[in-house]
C-alpha cells in the first residue's frame, strides 16, 4: 500500500477521540490518506466502548471536552492499559502540559498545529513501543530490588506481577539499560525519544522520569535505583 507510515509495515489502528466533528473527521481522513486505519469517537463513553472491544495501536485524544475531559480520561485509560496516548490541548500554559503528562500521556500537542507535526508525533510515539529488535549487549535481565527488567522483552515484573510501562516508559528504560551504569544526559534523552529539544521537552522527559522512579523505587523521593547524576543527567544502576 502507498504511503505506509514509518513504523512498520504493519498499519497501526490509531483511535481519535474529539467533540468537534470537524476536526474529528478532518483527523480521520488525513491519517487514513497516511497509512492508518482510523476509527473516531466523540467524547470519552464513546471513546470507552470503542476500547473494550477493540485493540489500538495510540489514541490522539482532545483535553477540552464535555463531560469527561481527556486528562481524566487518559488517567483512567492507563491504570489498565499501556497502550500510548498523544493529547490535543488547546491550554498553552506548562502547568497545564505537565499535568498531562503526569496523568500518563506519552506526548502533547498544542492546537492549532499543522496535519503534518501531528503525523510526525505520531510516528515518533510508534517508534518507541518496543519490536522485535531487542537489546543484545550485557544482561538480559536487570535486577532493580524487587523489580526485574527483562531487557530483551522490554518487560518489568515486580515478583509475579507485570509493571505496566506507557511507551515512553518503555523507551527510557530500553535506553538505560543500554548505558546502564552510565549517566544519560536530558538532552540525549529527548534525542533518543524522537523529539524536538528545548527545555520545554527537557522537563517533559523529567515529568516521565518521576513516573518511571514510582513504578520501580521504595521511594521515588530518594532513588536508588534511576539516580539523578548532578550535571550529568540520570543513570540506572542495576544490582
Amino acid at each position: 500500500m502507498i504511503g505506509m507510515p514509518e513504523p512498520s509495515d504493519v498499519e497501526a489502528h490509531l483511535l481519535i477521540v474529539d467533540d468537534d466533528e470537524r476536526i474529528r473527521s478532518l483527523l480521520q481522513k488525513f491519517l487514513i490518506r497516511n497509512g492508518f486505519l482510523v476509527s473516531a469517537a466523540r467524547d470519552a463513553a464513546h471513546a470507552r466502548r470503542l476500547l473494550s472491544g477493540l485493540e489500538f495501536d495510540l489514541v490522539v485524544l482532545d483535553v477540552m471536552m464535555p463531560g469527561e475531559d481527556g486528562i481524566s480520561l487518559t488517567r483512567s485509560l492507563r491504570a489498565d492499559m499501556p497502550t500510548p496516548i498523544l493529547l490535543l490541548t488547546a491550554r498553552g500554559e506548562t502547568a497545564d502540559r505537565i499535568e498531562g503528562l503526569e496523568a500518563g500521556a506519552d506526548d502533547y500537542l498544542a492546537k492549532p498545529f499543522e496535519p503534518k507535526e501531528l503525523l510526525l508525533r505520531i510516528n515518533a510515539i510508534l517508534r518507541r513501543m518496543p519490536s522485535e529488535e531487542n537489546v543484545d549487549t550485557g544482561p538480559k535481565v536487570l535486577t532493580l530490588g524487587p523489580v526485574r527488567y527483562d531487557v530483551e522483552k522490554g518487560e518489568m515484573w515486580r515478583g509475579e506481577e507485570a509493571v505496566r510501562l506507557t511507551a515512553t516508559e518503555a523507551q527510557l528504560m530500553r535506553i538505560f539499560a543500554t548505558h546502564a551504569g552510565d549517566p544519560v544526559s536530558r538532552s540525549q534523552l529527548v534525542e533518543e525519544l524522537g523529539r524536538d529539544g528545548g527545555q520545554a521537552q527537557e522537563r517533559a522527559v523529567d515529568v516521565q522520569i518521576t513516573r518511571l522512579r514510582r513504578k520501580i523505587e521504595s521511594d521515588p523521593r530518594q532513588p536508588r535505583y534511576l539516580q539523578t547524576v548532578r550535571g550529568a543527567g540520570y543513570m540506572l544502576a542495576p544490582e
